[in-house]
């Protein structure tokens, strides 16, 4: 799919299949212009050994729906990587908690994308993370890497 400035949570669905999200348990729930939502039940691959959400698990999900957020924000063609993301929790997540995480692009530019994913398990927050993107213009989305100049300075 080169245009991902209109990507469905059912787009997601069929082309992350064997992806790391989807391999977590990550499910995309709605993608809008504002924002983008997912879903994720804690099961025991989340955890670490004190019984508690994993730090890597809370940044795959919220990088994840970020990510999707991300999509919407980016002119056809263009495509991106996380470059820093900064994670708190403020409380813990455990077995069977149903987490959700609500993204919304905070800037987009022509060289960086900052995207917040705050996440909720019921209607208390109990993560934030806030996602820098490395927007990557112009390119061909089936060329195997970026010709040279495809990254135009600075925003």
């Amino acid at each position: 799919m080169a245009d991902l400035s209109q990507v469905k949570p059912e787009d997601i669905r069929e082309f992350a299949v064997g992806s790391f999200p989807a391999d977590l348990g990550i499910e995309p729930l709605e993608i809008e212009d504002e924002h983008a939502r997912g879903r994720i039940i804690v099961e025991s691959r989340h955890l670490h050994p004190g019984g508690f959400v994993h730090g890597g698990a809370w940044t795959a999900f919220g990088d994840s729906v970020a990510a999707w957020a991300t999509f919407r924000a980016l002119p056809p063609n263009h495509d991106f990587t996380t470059i820093e993301l900064k994670l708190n929790v403020f409380a813990a997540a455990a077995l069977g908690d149903e987490l959700i995480c609500r993204a919304r692009p905070l800037h987009v530019g022509r060289s960086t994308a900052v995207i917040e994913a705050e996440i909720y398990k019921g209607e208390k927050r109990v993560a934030n993370l806030i996602v820098t993107q490395f927007v990557l213009p112009g390119r061909d989305p089936r060329a195997e890497r970026p010709a040279p100049g495809d990254y135009p300075p600075g925003d």
